[in-house]
């Protein structure tokens, strides 16, 4: 049996499976925990990388290696390999007047759609490096390189300490603000205006089955791929097929050739781990919105369930709109969640339980529709996440979203993509092994689309319009 490794360095942990190249089957996996916080020490990355491997069993029996990890992450090198400063990961937010500067420094939102197809906000690798070059010079300076967290760790797999030898791939690339999914290249051009007219060095791009060169221990490394990129590949993700997933935010996003120029914003145009486009839309508000009713009606999430399905599509009216932490999809931070319709006869907890249910959804379902709306393709909904244990939602997403929806057992499908990565990468086939996902569920229902019609009317009163 040959066996290869795949890894998810998370934003809360590193996980490892160790896998069959051939079937995908999981011989034997390890974790171990990140530190809190938005802005790490990625020494931090490979100690837990270490243990996690350590807990799996080792590699010495592994052929080939590949890292998925946490996009957009500030990761800055100095001439000797050194990190500069702590990573800025994605969810620090320091960056955001950043953001609002290079807007407006390019025109616009329409212009950065335009050029590279992602509309810069604080998650954004290039407004991070503005707020370094604005804020701590010195490291802007000192900054040789600049890469992402997967980029590091593929490099300190590799045991190089030359900045020349950092490596990357289309996925990741395409969320730090200066690389374009459609042309495959980087816009060096806008690095050099995020750090205002230094232009340190960036990985090379590599394709997605190519090597980026082997372990200290000879295992041939992967190119590695962002988070959503290796969880599309772990489910095996094809044309056409559009992967939700139910986390603390909302994800959406469809496996296709069409690279969407958004100017609103909402649409990114990521990269796949394949060679082909995956347009992304993340909300700010997901499966923590199931949570916080249950938390208000006093019942176990069983229990929410069978209210909500105990309840008729509509909820008689009562809906909710699930801005409780503000709202990134659509650009609206300063939003609260709101629960409208309410009346002496349909406040009940069956009802409230259904709107819940059918808010989360409908906020994905408007995510599905802004992608649907570039020429994206959607056949299928492929349901992950910690929302997608709630058989209320399994139940409800086909009606409201209009499509059949599968759901897979749960797993760590971002270690699984990248160890199937890893096994292409060993293969050098033109495509990557074709691992059969077990134990999938189907879920079909008549639509709903009054439900949506009720959902897309209450939404302005949220805003007060």
């Amino acid at each position: 049996m040959t066996l290869v490794a795949g890894i998810d360095s998370s934003t809360q942990s590193c996980k490892v499976l160790i896998c069959d190249a051939d079937t995908g089957a999981v011989v034997r996996s390890g974790s171990a925990p990140h530190p809190d916080g938005t802005e790490v020490d990625p020494q931090q990355w490979w100690v837990a990388l270490e243990s996690a491997v350590s807990a799996a069993g080792g590699l010495d029996d592994v052929a080939a290696v590949s890292v998925g990890a946490q996009q957009h992450g500030m990761v800055c090198l100095g001439d000797d390999g050194r990190v500069v400063r702590e990573a800025l990961l994605w969810n620090d937010t320091r960056s955001s007047a950043a953001a609002v500067q290079l807007l407006d420094e390019l025109g616009g939102r329409r212009q950065w759609a335009e050029r590279i197809g992602v509309v810069p906000v604080a998650s954004i690798t290039a407004t991070k490096l503005r707020w370094l070059t604005d804020h701590e010079p010195a490291h802007a300076d000192a900054t040789a390189a600049v890469c992402l967290p997967h980029d590091w760790l593929t490099w300190r797999l590799s045991g190089s300490t030359d900045i020349d030898d950092l490596r990357t791939d289309r996925s990741d690339a395409s969320g730090t603000g200066y690389f374009s999914s459609e042309t495959g290249e980087y816009d060096l051009e806008l690095l050099e205006m995020a750090m205002r007219g230094r232009r340190p060095l960036v990985p090379a791009v590599l394709g997605p089955r190519d090597p980026a060169g082997q372990t200290v221990r000879g295992a041939r490394l992967g190119a590695g791929a962002g988070d959503n990129a290796a969880a599309a590949l772990g489910l095996g993700a094809d044309q056409g097929d559009c992967v939700l997933s139910l986390g603390t935010s909302g994800v959406v996003s469809a496996v296709g050739n069409v690279a969407p120029r958004d100017p609103e914003g909402v649409v990114a145009a990521f990269a796949d781990a394949t060679g082909r486009q995956l347009p992304l839309v993340c909300t700010l508000n997901g499966a923590p919105v199931l949570a916080a009713v249950a938390r208000m009606l006093g019942v176990e999430f069983d229990e929410l369930d069978r209210l909500a399905l105990s309840a008729d599509p509509g909820a008689e009216g009562l809906v909710l709109v699930p801005y409780f932490e503000g709202e990134r999809s659509p650009n609206l931070p300063g939003a609260a969640g709101a629960l409208h319709g309410a009346n002496t006869r349909n406040l009940t907890p069956a009802n409230v339980a259904r709107a819940a249910v059918e808010g989360l959804l409908s906020s994905m379902a408007y995510c599905v529709e802004k992608i649907t709306a570039h020429g994206v393709d959607v056949r299928d909904v492929i349901l992950t996440g910690g929302g997608a244990r709630s058989e209320a939602v399994r139940r409800i997403a086909p009606a409201l979203l209009g499509v059949t929806v599968r759901v897979p057992t749960p797993a760590e499908y971002v270690a699984r993509g990248a160890a199937r990565q890893a096994a292409w990468a060993l293969s050098e086939q033109d495509s990557p092994p074709q691992w059969t996902l077990e134990d999938v569920q189907t879920y079909g229902a008549q639509p709903t689309p009054a439900v949506l019609e009720q959902y897309r009317a209450a939404q302005p009163l949220t805003l007060g319009q």
